[in-house]
């Protein structure tokens, strides 16, 4: 097995052959089943895993792309929300100095 760094692999001993285990071993069907899934499970995380480390180090420019495009939509909803927080608190304002103003005596 290899042991490189950045990039691990889990064990793949058990990707043996069904026939071989079957032989070995003599599991029940139900047994080499279940030894089966845990294989393909384990070639999918394999590949999940090599996916995963070649987008953390080559981010693709669409990507980038759509982040930058969120970015520039999360400030303006930020911008907007900031704007209408402002107005509601000069209305209140705004209400309230006209009825101390005309309470008066």
């Amino acid at each position: 097995m290899d042991s490189d760094p950045q990039n691990p692999t889990l064990s793949t001993s058990q990707t043996t052959p069904s026939s071989a285990l079957t032989q070995t071993e003599n599991l029940t069907p139900l047994e080499q089943d279940v030894l089966d899934e845990y294989a393909r499970l384990l070639g999918n995380l394999n590949n999940l895993s090599a996916m995963l480390a070649d987008l953390s180090s080559n981010p693709s420019a669409e990507i980038l792309d759509a982040l930058r495009g969120l970015e520039r939509k999360t400030s303006l909803v930020f911008t907007l929300l900031k704007a209408s927080v402002y107005s509601i608190v000069l209305q209140q304002q705004i209400g309230e100095e006209e009825m101390g103003g005309s309470v008066g005596p």
